[in-house]
């Protein structure tokens, strides 16, 4: 479970239960603080490239301190976009002249958009205006980036706590469980997301049914298409890879004959260079164009005949 699903409560329920349930769920980084002198003194385990943990057993749980080089680098490289947006956002607004209320304002939706990279900066506001007509005068503030906090949230980029009462399992074990859920939550974000599953508006059970059965098979599609982009082209998304195949089109070209029939050409649009070599990497190739059809229903031929597409 992720860390914000459980509580202490359901944990030591899960615990007493008959038989004890087991579990592995993530912890916040606030209780690293309470572990982190014993941690401390403990060497790194590799679990697997980039991947270490550290172990230490409290109260009949197992913690486990994970971290990861990846996602050291994803963290770290997203807190410095932040914290460089709100540093100039802040130098901009200190030099513009505002009131007591405009300033406050404006510190706040930038306080909004920094999100964590706010708690790095110490803010020092003017005092509030004593008297109402005062409000008006123009007020300014400083600010210092707060070093210490810096240094403790770099420690702790890119590491995150796991706690279970699985106490005998192999830590490589347990952070594989882990990442599983990680492919959970990547999988409802493809569904909600690139598969658009979400809203359903259908009012009836059957609707909704066969609305989520194409969405899974939709899906199934969206893993096999990451599967072999895997071994082909690793570095593109199943998304990307959709939106490319996305410019093949097949159409109808309808062409009224003289005797009142209509020609029938269905014809797919032939793929760029990109679409061609993504086609030729995943061993794909376009089908044969079909061959024409003719409709049975004779009309009066109009005067004018033209050429209709449609798609």
């Amino acid at each position: 479970m992720d860390r914000g699903i459980p509580t202490d409560a359901v944990l030591e329920e899960m615990r007493a239960s008959e038989p004890p349930v087991s579990y592995l769920v993530g912890t916040p980084k606030g209780r690293l603080s309470r572990f982190e002198h014993a941690l401390s003194e403990q060497a790194w385990q590799e679990v697997r490239d980039g991947v270490e943990v550290k172990l230490i057993e409290d109260d009949g749980e197992l913690y486990v301190l994970a971290k990861s080089e990846r996602r050291v680098s994803k963290e770290r490289g997203m807190r410095r976009r932040r914290l460089k947006t709100l540093w100039r956002r802040l130098h901009e607004v200190q030099q513009q002249t505002l009131t007591y209320t405009a300033l406050l304002m404006k510190l706040g939706a930038a306080k909004a958009q920094a999100g964590e990279a706010w708690k790095l900066i110490d803010i020092t506001l003017p005092q509030p205006p004593a008297e109402i007509g005062k409000r008006r005068a123009h007020v300014t503030f400083d600010f210092a980036l707060n070093k210490p906090r810096l240094r403790e949230r770099r420690r702790r980029e890119g590491r995150y706590l796991l706690r279970t009462n699985l106490t005998g399992s192999d830590p490589a074990t347990l952070w594989q469980h882990y990442m599983t859920l990680c492919q959970i939550e990547e999988a409802f974000r493809n569904l909600k997301g690139d598969l658009s599953l979400r809203p359903i508006y259908h009012q009836k059970d059957a609707r909704i049914e066969a609305h989520i059965f194409i969405a899974f098979l939709a899906y199934c599609l969206h893993v096999t298409i990451r599967r072999r982009l895997t071994d082909v082209a690793p570095g593109l998304t199943p998304r990307a890879a959709l939106e490319k195949l996305a410019t093949l089109t097949m159409m109808d070209v309808h062409l009224p004959t003289t005797d009142g029939r209509t020609l029938v050409l269905s014809r797919v649009t032939q793929p760029d260079s990109d679409c061609r070599l993504l086609l030729d990497r995943l061993r794909m190739p376009l089908p044969a164009q079909p061959p024409p059809r003719i409709t049975a229903e004779r009309t009066l031929a109009p005067s004018v005949s033209p050429v209709v597409a449609t798609f």
